[in-house]
């Protein structure tokens, strides 16, 4: 999970929990330490080749966008198929495109009120516990 916020971030994991997921959860602040975490520190993506990953994106990081982070996982052979969720207060048309576009596999707004956003996430865990993700080749 890249989200800068403690009390989003909290937030999505409860609720995740909540629905059952009982994955390991490791959570990142920014996105210099989740991508060297995700493409290690030498960025061939290596060390994530055995890794079962999904990740949990926002867009609006302290040290770079969400967007760039997205960008790296898809560009790289050993993450490109690890599934990503982006959850952002971000919900301009051009943006979400763009994040399909660059391979998202989903992108759900934030919403403003705490209810709002603990029921979509709430759904999100649902939807983590009949997901398959597929191996990294």
């Amino acid at each position: 999970m890249i989200e800068d916020d403690e009390g989003h971030a909290r937030l999505i994991e409860r609720n995740i929990r909540r629905a059952g997921v009982n994955n390991t959860i490791l959570p990142f602040r920014d996105g210099t330490s989740a991508l060297e975490y995700l493409l290690g520190a030498d960025g061939s993506g290596e060390a994530s080749a055995k890794r079962h990953i999904l990740i949990l994106l926002d867009l609006n990081l302290p040290d770079m966008t969400g967007i760039d982070i997205l960008e790296k996982v898809k560009a790289n052979p050993h993450t490109k198929r690890s599934p990503v969720v982006v959850l952002t207060t971000t919900d301009d048309n051009r943006e979400v495109q763009r994040c399909y576009d660059l391979g998202a596999n989903v992108y759900i707004t934030k919403p403003v009120n705490y209810e709002g956003f603990a029921n979509a996430i709430r759904q999100l865990g649902l939807f983590f516990s009949v997901m398959q993700v597929p191996e990294n080749p």
